[in-house]
């Protein structure tokens, strides 16, 4: 009965499902790990990156800027998430034109949401193949933010998306800390990552991300600043 709904996006199914966006977060839980925890001072975003072993890592960037003090990182299919990036840096650009400010984070996710939604419910496209974990720093301090291909969102406190979730929320559930700082929180998604990866884990193969409440400025980690947690965490 499922299958005859499958091929619409607009049609429920008996049992109340829109079977497509269950199809797009199939293709979320088949990608490449994704986390993000919020410390007392700032939040940490990281993702696993395999690469066949001739392609050029430069060229792949799992960890992209919105603005100054807002990163974003996915699971799922990758130009999906260059689409959504490039939407929602257009966004954040109006918002500045306006009102002369940077847009707070939760209204940057609410916008992404809306984008993700639209695109459940117009015929002739179809849902965004990925999930995002939404990492800033604004006046009312950090914030983590999971949106899923239904338009669905949520604060969380650390959360995780693509293939290895299950395992690394457990894992984070049982060493989470409201009063973590940022440092301890980078090494706690090494950690996670590392719980779950399949081979060894090193500072080509991973990315990270991070922003603290002091000088509210995402960045993206070097490959030598990662090697340099690695060896602490080891």
């Amino acid at each position: 009965m499922t299958s005859s709904y499958g091929f619409s996006l607009t049609t429920f199914s008996p049992t109340g499902k829109l079977v497509q966006i269950e199809y797009a977060l199939n293709a979320v839980s088949a990608g490449a790990t994704s986390l993000g925890i919020k410390a007392k001072n700032g939040v940490v975003l990281a993702t696993e990156k395999k690469l066949p072993s001739l392609m050029d890592a430069n060229s792949v960037q799992k960890i992209s800027h919105i603005t100054k003090n807002i990163g974003v990182v996915y699971s799922g299919m990758g130009p999906d998430f260059r689409v959504l990036i490039r939407k929602g840096r257009k966004k954040a650009q109006e918002y500045y034109r306006y009102y002369k400010e940077p847009i707070p984070v939760t209204q940057f996710v609410r916008e992404m949401a809306y984008v993700m939604q639209e695109y459940t419910q117009s015929g002739g496209v179809r849902p965004f193949g990925v999930s995002l974990l939404v990492a800033g720093v604004d006046d009312s301090g950090p914030h983590l933010y999971q949106v899923d291909p239904s338009g669905s969102f949520f604060a969380w406190k650390a959360s995780a998306v693509g293939k290895g979730m299950n395992n690394a929320k457990s894992f984070l559930e049982k060493r989470h800390n409201d009063d973590s700082e940022l440092e301890d929180v980078i090494h706690r998604a090494l950690l996670t990552l590392k719980e779950g990866f399949e081979g060894e884990m090193t500072e080509k193969n991973i990315e990270v991300g991070i922003i603290n409440t002091e000088q509210k400025a995402f960045r993206v980690l070097t490959p030598a600043d990662i090697k340099d947690y690695l060896e602490e965490v080891e």
